[in-house]
């Protein structure tokens, strides 16, 4: 049966439509207005994300330490951007010390960059300059060179053309200006084929595991101390000094003038070879003489102590003005004993007859875990000096005639040194490895 709506029918049904209608297209309205508000509101709050930014870069080791290495023309003209760069690639600070961020390791030995470039000083086939990054804190201290990895300045410059090598050379000598000290180092070492690194050689070094080819560094004149340095305070902060053969930062050997003065109550030596170096012998701080790095770490107050020391020895030593504004990098500081049969680091013995001297260095306010290259050469100088709290633990006869053996946490080291008639080095000789990690691209 079909029915027909009354026109009044028709009417109501028209206007309930109509209202239906209205109030779907309200709540849609409203619907897309909330969410209008709710974007709007996530981009206020949620910034806009960036791509990060990449330069060239390559990791290596060099000795018993690990940096990323970058060419300088890679890198911002302006060089007051590089801190901020190298803080972000290693991951610092990081008050975890672990920077997990970045491509540090967490210790001061694994928390390095190298700058190479063209050289700028006559003699030299490369520049490179330097930079500890601090692992808890956010310092960026230009103000030494690293041994270690100067081993791996040679190797890295040919890698990358900065040196030209032939196909079948035997091996090439490559001329470094370490711009952080002035200083030039004659890196020697055994090419393969393809005129790169030899990576298959034979030779081992205490403190890392496996075989490489043999690295010679000659450190040339190594109290030199250069006209023209790195500020403490700012990489572009020139200091202009007059040029003296001895003291590779203050000017002098010894730079308060004795083989020994007392800081905070104890006889300490401070000399001037390679780096700023401060000597104390660990009986007088009352600490075992083959103390290893995690229980110096673990000790109550022996960094501490050792730290306040070096503050006062910057002071003495010309360095700085106060304790305050002491570098963190130099003077280095380290303990020193007789040579002993002791633990190292792997467990093993050493033995008193295997070496010299023994060291525990610190780095950066860290324990090391060898020994610093430049710590090394002027331990080496300052066990020849008489009256000097090393030459007081070096043993009468040499282990090796061609230098000073020192035992260091992870094993020894042999320091070949030559010096003039009033005793001051002219030359140090140590022998590394290296080896190139990986190369590309690094983001922070």
């Amino acid at each position: 049966m079909h029915f027909q709506r009354s026109p009044h029918q028709r009417d109501a049904a028209m206007v309930l439509l109509c209202k239906h209608t209205i109030t779907a297209a309200l709540r849609l309205e409203t619907s897309i207005t909330r969410i209008a508000r709710q974007k709007r509101s996530f981009h206020r709050t949620i910034p806009i994300m960036r791509s990060q930014t990449s330069f060239p870069a390559a990791y290596w080791r060099g000795g018993t330490s690990r940096a990323v290495m970058f060419q300088s023309r890679d890198l911002p003209a302006d060089r007051e951007a590089w801190p901020l760069i190298f803080r972000a690639v290693l991951g610092s600070p990081d008050p975890n010390g672990r920077q997990l961020n970045g491509i540090g390791g967490g210790i001061s030995s694994l928390s390095k960059v190298c700058v190479v470039g063209p050289a700028t000083k006559e003699g030299a086939d490369v520049d490179y300059t330097f930079a500890a990054i601090g692992v808890k804190d956010d310092s960026v201290d230009f103000t030494s060179n690293c041994g270690n990895m100067t081993s791996a300045i040679g190797p890295y410059a040919v890698d990358c053309g900065l040196v030209e090598t032939q196909v079948k050379q035997k091996s090439v000598t490559v001329r470094i200006h370490n711009t952080n000290t002035g200083k030039i180092i004659h890196s020697t070492f055994p090419l393969a084929d393809d005129g790169r690194l030899d990576a298959k050689g034979q030779f081992e070094i205490d403190g890392v595991a496996g075989r490489e080819a043999k690295i010679e560094l000659d450190f040339l004149d190594p109290t030199y101390v250069s006209p023209l340095y790195v500020s403490a305070y700012n990489l572009l902060s020139w200091h202009v000094l007059t040029p003296d053969y001895s003291g590779s930062k203050t000017g002098k050997y010894l730079p308060t003038g004795n083989a020994t003065d007392t800081l905070q109550g104890t006889p300490a030596t401070c000399i001037d070879v390679g780096n700023p170096c401060v000597f104390v012998r660990a009986e007088g701080l009352g600490v075992e003489h083959g103390i290893l790095p995690d229980a110096m770490d673990s000790h109550p107050d022996l960094l501490e102590r050792l730290d306040a020391i070096r503050r006062e020895a910057s002071v003495r030593m010309g360095i700085s003005a106060d304790t305050a504004s002491a570098p963190g990098s130099i003077p280095k500081i380290a303990m020193v004993a007789p040579a002993h049969q002791h633990k190292l680091s792997s467990g093993e013995s050493m033995e008193t007859e295997s070496a010299d001297i023994v060291v525990r260095a610190i780095s950066v306010g860290q324990p090391h875990r060898a020994v610093p290259i430049t710590v090394a050469m002027a331990l080496a100088a300052a066990s020849t000096l008489e009256g000097s709290t090393a030459h007081s633990c070096k043993s009468e006869s040499s282990v090796d005639a061609d230098g000073v053996t020192i035992a260091h946490p992870s094993g020894r080291l042999l320091v070949g040194a030559k010096f003039d008639s009033e005793g001051v080095p002219t030359s140090a000789t140590v022998f590394r490895t290296a080896r190139k990690v990986m190369d590309g691209k690094i983001y922070y």
